[in-house]
């Protein structure tokens, strides 16, 4: 009688779970669908309808006044008066742009102008505005963004060297991008301000093709990628900010809204890692090419490393910065090819504005096949950078060390002299003291302290590792005592180095394991010496090259030498 009641109470407790399970759904899925509804009615609201919601004040600006409601009627007028700026533009082009082309000319060309440039019948469509807020109130600064597909008319004549003159047409161009429009000085005569400053803020896509008029562009090798290069750099170098054209609108001296350097970029190109393989037979050979703005004179390139795939360049350059905020270094490993054109294994580039005026940033950089693409997969290799910035006026009590008011002292210009088989007189003297290469002496004090997830290499799952240190330009060595069985040791080893060059020389730290009838290589990290010359002492972890894993925990230290000036 208890089994038959238990089974029927049972049964009842379990309809009445599942009828309540049952509603509860269905309650769920009326709540969803009534949300889903009360969504679409927003979705399908208009601006006189949030009206009736809420009172003008809680309106924001885009609200009432679309950036595209008030678009419309400037795109209409543009589009009425294109005729005119088209005749008007493609004059004042033509004659800034020439100039420009043949600053950045390729070397295969003799010649490089247009015979025909006009803008077509297609205006260009304005797609939004917006006011940009600079804490100033001397001028106004605008940003208007737009989309252009037009039918241009652009004929390039070109001659190469070898005396064949061609018809280089450009066709289906299509550009989207902002320009910047500055209004400064803000004066108290119409039209309130003294002169136009314009710019391209941002290059969002420039697309366009090249075809020879009567022929066909790849018969000459080369050709088509040197021109597109060229059209590229021009475009990207002599409009995009912090470049500016300057119109004076109101007759004045407007010199300080030009373009002007605010500091020095100081970079070190260490080394490289990884690199993919261009040659088929051997190994590539690279060297790397780095620049702010593309210009022929402020473009530096690197030695070229034979036959490696993980070069150490230990190479030091100086670029002028116009911009910090905006602008940012580019760099391009190449691979040699002797009398044939280079051919890119990867490029990088990195934003200035992350650099920390005064103190020396020291990077990896992820090489890519383009620097329009956001993401790459394909491991290209890495470039390793130390970068310094220096604004000028800089008031923190930092020096430069790169600095060439660094002198010579009398000994190190006898010893030169001596080297150079010369006697050197008192003109020879006053210009060798304002020599190009700063020399600062010291003595590098490094203490190895430890060791981190070192990779097994016996056959026990263990190592006996022990690390080597070497000054590159001196061939100094020292090494530290073997740790037995173990992937992390610990040290705690100091070693002096007398340095000559502090600037231009390189600490190798190697790590070995120690075996009975040998030793195994097992990873390295080079270090340059400018950040613990500017610092004076840092600790820091630093990941293992060529290693699966590990960390290497220094200790770095600089007891400078005095630097003795002529009076």
């Amino acid at each position: 009688m208890a089994f038959v009641l238990g089974l029927v109470l049972g049964l009842f407790v379990g309809l009445g779970l599942v009828v309540g399970f049952v509603k509860s759904e269905n309650a769920r899925s009326k709540r969803r669908a009534d949300l889903a509804a009360t969504i679409a009615a927003f979705a399908r609201m208009t601006v006189e309808d949030s009206r009736k919601l809420l009172p003008p004040q809680y309106y924001p600006s885009w609200v009432v006044f679309s950036q595209r409601q008030k678009l419309t009627w400037l795109n209409q007028h543009l589009t009425k008066i294109w005729p005119y700026v088209n005749e008007a533009a493609s004059d004042l082009i033509k004659a800034s742009v020439e100039p420009v082309l043949e600053q950045y000319r390729p070397i295969i060309l003799s010649s490089l102008k247009f015979s025909r440039f006009t803008l077509g019948t297609v205006a260009p469509q304005l797609t939004g505005i917006s006011i940009i807020e600079d804490g100033g109130t001397d001028g106004i600064t605008m940003e208007f963004e737009m989309q252009w597909d037009g039918n241009q008319s652009i004929i390039l004549d070109i001659k190469t060297r070898l005396g064949v003159a061609l018809p280089v047409q450009v066709k289906n161009l299509g550009f989207t991008g902002v320009f910047r429009l500055i209004f400064k000085p803000l004066v108290d005569e119409f039209p309130c301000f003294g002169a136009v400053c314009f710019s391209l803020r941002q290059k969002k896509k420039l697309d366009f093709t090249l075809k020879v008029i009567g022929g066909d562009i790849s018969a000459i090798p080369g050709l088509y990628s040197a021109l597109e290069g060229t059209i590229r750099d021009a475009v990207e170098d002599s409009i995009t900010w912090p470049v500016r054209k300057v119109i004076p609108i109101i007759p004045g001296d407007y010199s300080d809204l030009e373009l002007k350097p605010v500091g020095i970029l100081e970079v070190k190109l260490v080394q490289a890692k990884e690199l993919t393989n261009k040659d088929v037979i051997g190994k590539s050979d690279p060297y790397a090419e780095l620049y702010i703005r593309p210009l022929r004179d402020r473009m530096k390139t690197s030695k070229i490393i034979n036959n490696d795939l993980n070069p150490v360049w230990n190479e030091h350059f100086e670029f002028v910065v116009e911009d910090e905020s905006t602008q940012h270094l580019v760099v391009k490993v190449y691979d040699d090819e002797g009398l044939q054109a280079s051919e890119l294994i990867g490029c990088a580039q990195i934003q200035l504005s992350e650099l920390q005026p005064g103190k020396v940033k020291d990077v990896w950089l992820k090489l890519v096949k383009d620097l329009e693409v956001i993401r790459d997969n394909k491991n290209r290799g890495q470039v390793h950078l130390e970068l310094l910035y220096c604004p000028f006026g800089m008031e923190n009590g930092f020096t430069n060390p790169f600095a060439s008011d660094f002198r010579m002292t009398s000994l190190e210009s006898v010893l030169k002299n001596r080297a150079n088989g010369t006697e050197a007189t008192e003109s020879e003297q006053a210009v060798t003291q304002k020599r190009k290469e700063v020399i600062i002496r010291g003595v590098l004090s490094v203490t190895v302290i430890s060791a981190e997830d070192l990779p097994a290499t016996d056959l026990v799952g263990k190592s006996d590792p022990y690390v080597v240190l070497t000054m590159k330009k001196s061939g100094m060595k020292n090494k530290t005592r073997v740790v037995n069985e173990s992937l992390n040791p610990i040290w705690n080893q100091t070693f002096d180095f007398v340095v000559e060059d502090g600037l231009h020389d390189m600490l190798i730290v190697e790590v070995w394991d120690h075996d009975t009838f040998g030793k195994d290589y097992m990873g390295r990290c080079i270090l340059t010496l400018t950040r613990v010359i500017l610092e004076g002492e840092y600790k820091e972890s630093f990941e293992l090259d060529g290693a699966k894993s590990g960390r290497l925990n220094l200790h770095l230290k600089w007891m400078p030498q005095p630097i003795y000036r002529d009076t």
